[in-house]
């Protein structure tokens, strides 16, 4: 592989301060940004069949960094005109590090590998080239110029996460806001049935979780054969969550000729092996040197060595820190990030929840949520967390201790970002001290030996800027904003039964004749209502009177009737000749006489109410000995 890595540590520095509202775009600021309302001017279109929720994960292509006069602008690297005006129109015009090295070689249909930190760019180092080529590609139109309708994608970008699908979709749809090409979205969580018409629409550009795109692609619904150009984006999440054999099966199905490109903010070497398998000699693009290292500089880096059962006290207390903003705390598992979620909440602040046990309505509104700051606290989950950009992010806290180094630069990723400063706090456990080592070796940060901090240290109030006598809840008076219930959960028709968890009623089992799912839960319902009447009637037998009539049958006298009413009944009274199917079959009862119970007994025959327990064999005995031996 040959190597193309920016050298200067001037340059680098330079490129280190830029950064998008998007996550990977790449921009001028030449709009009012925080606190303003200003119409986007990139209105992302979307299916009326196939809607996207994008504001809950992601928004418009816009460009706020700054960006130093000596980036070349796109225009510059013979990007064409259409895209160049719809970046400008967004704000953007000078390219990112990792832009300006990949846009010429991509360009020219060739693959590569790009390699930067989260947040420098790489949507639109793969996404301009990709629009581009589809552009310029005549063979999809037809003898009038226009593209047909059906058509089967030509371009693929496989992602990690929904939330960074949902990302990288809508910044690719406002870079070809003039291109009319179609690009849409498919990725778990929601309903098939949109996503399948949108694909039988037709599009030129498809983004995607591997699980749904091997489920459409088995299932005939996405044809892969017309694939020209093809993307890996997040590469190493995508490994780690495990899809690296989704992937291996997707590579199956697309053309051998095509460009390919990968993008990855690390290179494991499953990765590399891959990439050498499925890829034609890929140029690896650095866009930082060496010795910048992984993790942000702009982010102020705290590890302490907590206690477990003191960390929600500290991290109550980290959260009134001065001029603390949005704030996401990571956590290891699903358990914990509600766990901390719901403590937060009982302490007065407005928290939320993010994780894989969430169904996406209730995971989108929670981050609806806090893009608008109704919430002010995230807790997250790493897969859940990957590829959520929300700016203003101030703090990130390490709840638990990352598996790696690679989720430890993830992390601390959400912050110090665009130019602006962060803060990222670690809460390392005692049991966690020989993973944390290995990290902090692995990325050299000087933390090998963290403090030992508790919530009343006085080191840990002067470290954060955390007013002294802060407890751990929120005064009645600092509760302002609204919290997560003002947020409505969208009907997103989910697959599965994990909506019921979102409070979600809709989905594709809502709504369904009565003669498919519907039937069984009634007959299931049915069943036992029967058998609690079963038992309900067995144990009204037991306390029955028994009565005999002259011709052997035996009828129970209700409980509820009165002493004086028991003895002034019938004895015949309520047998029904009318022959009634029994609810369930009677098991035979060995009798002295040799015979089963049920063959002297017709009330059972018939169906009529026979006695149980005790009384039935009491009663069985009687008729056998007045009728004598039974013959089989």
């Amino acid at each position: 592989m040959t190597d193309a890595v920016a050298s200067s540590e001037t340059d680098s520095e330079s490129y280190t301060g830029q950064h998008l509202s998007s996550d990977r775009a790449p921009g001028q600021p030449q709009q009012p940004t925080a606190g303003t309302e200003a119409q986007d001017p990139v209105a992302l279109e979307h299916s009326a069949d196939a809607p996207l929720d994008e504001d809950a994960v992601s928004h418009p292509l816009t460009g706020d960094a700054p960006v130093v006069p000596e980036a070349p602008t796109f225009a510059e690297l013979q990007v064409d005109r259409r895209i160049v005006q719809a970046l400008d129109e967004a704000g953007i015009e000078r390219t990112f590090a990792i832009q300006a090295l990949t846009l010429p070689i991509a360009l020219m249909g060739s693959d590569l590998i790009g390699q930067a930190r989260t947040g420098m760019g790489k949507t639109l180092g793969f996404g301009v080239p990709l629009l581009q080529r589809l552009a310029w590609d005549d063979g999809a139109k037809d003898e009038n110029g226009k593209l047909a309708a059906g058509r089967a994608p030509r371009a693929l970008v496989m992602v990690p996460t929904r939330e960074l699908c949902v990302q990288v979709t809508r910044d690719l749809q406002g870079a070809a806001k003039y291109l009319g090409l179609s690009v849409g979205a498919v990725y778990g969580g929601r309903a098939y049935e949109p996503q399948i018409a949108a694909l039988h629409a037709g599009a030129d550009v498809i983004i995607g979780t591997p699980g749904r795109l091997l489920d459409l692609a088995n299932g005939g619904h996405l044809q892969l054969g017309g694939i020209k150009v093809l993307v890996l984006d997040e590469a190493d999440e995508m490994l780690d969550l495990g899809f690296l054999p989704d992937i291996e099966k997707v590579l199956g199905m697309v053309p051998d000729v095509k460009q390919t490109m990968l993008f990855s903010a690390t290179m494991p070497g499953p990765i590399l092996t891959l990439a050498r398998s499925f890829m034609s000699q890929p140029t690896h693009i650095r866009a930082e040197v060496a010795s910048e290292g992984q993790t942000h500089r702009t982010t102020t880096q705290f590890i302490y060595r907590a206690h477990a059962l003191d960390k929600i006290e500290m991290l109550a207390r980290l959260l009134q820190a001065r001029g603390r903003g949005l704030t996401m705390v990571f956590t290891r598992t699903k358990r914990t990030a509600q766990k901390v979620s719901d403590e937060l909440v009982e302490r007065g602040f407005a928290a939320a929840a993010v994780h894989g046990d969430l169904g996406q309505g209730a995971r989108e509104q929670a981050l609806r949520a806090f893009r608008a700051g109704k919430v002010d606290v995230l807790v997250a989950t790493d897969v859940a967390a990957r590829g959520i950009d929300v700016e203003d992010v101030t703090h990130v806290v390490n709840y638990q201790c990352p598996e790696e180094d690679k989720t430890y630069v993830h992390r601390i990723g959400r912050t110090g970002r665009a130019g602006k400063t962060g803060v990222a706090v670690s809460f390392i456990d005692w049991d966690d001290l020989p993973r944390w080592k290995l990290i902090n070796d692995s990325l050299g940060l000087g933390f090998a030996e963290p403090a030992e901090t508790y919530s009343n240290s006085p080191q840990f109030f002067a470290d954060l800027d955390i007013p002294e006598g802060t407890s751990g809840r929120l005064p009645r008076s600092l509760r302002t904003r609204e919290g997560l219930s003002a947020e409505v959960v969208e009907d997103l028709g989910e697959t599965g039964g994990r909506n019921r968890k979102a409070g979600i009623t809709g989905g594709r089992g809502a709504g369904r004749a009565p003669g498919r799912d519907g039937s069984r839960e009634a007959t299931r319902d049915g069943a036992r209502a029967g058998r609690a009447g079963d038992s309900r009637r067995t144990q009204t037998g037991r306390s029955s009177a028994a009565v005999e009539s002259s011709n052997g049958r035996s009828t129970p006298v209700d409980a509820g009737l009165s002493d004086s009413g028991a003895a002034a009944a019938d004895p015949t009274a309520g047998l029904d000749d009318t022959p009634k199917t029994p609810r369930r079959q009677r098991a035979r009862r060995r009798t002295r006489g040799g015979s089963g119970a049920s063959a002297t007994s017709p009330a059972t025959a018939t169906g009529s109410a026979a006695p149980t327990g005790s009384a039935a064999g009491k009663a069985a005995e009687t008729n056998t000995a007045a009728a004598g031996p039974a013959v089989d």
